[in-house]
């Protein structure tokens, strides 16, 4: 099992999953948003190939757009 710490919130997870699956499971799949792991931004063609380990932390944010 790995924990990781996302926006501040720790999830468990009994399974390896890569930010891709994460974001799928957030229901956050397809919609403008970027990522951040450990202090660094993860590019959006990478979100598939960037598994998340054991204390990693992740702050997600979510682009608002306005008129």
């Amino acid at each position: 099992m790995i924990s990781v710490s996302i926006n501040g919130v720790v999830r468990h997870f009994d399974v390896p999953v890569n930010v891709a699956r994460l974001l799928e499971q957030m229901q956050l799949g397809g919609k403008r948003i970027a990522v951040e792991c450990n202090g660094e931004i993860i590019p959006r063609g990478q979100f598939d190939q960037c598994m998340l380990s054991d204390g990693d932390r992740l702050e997600i944010i979510a682009a608002v757009g306005g008129g």
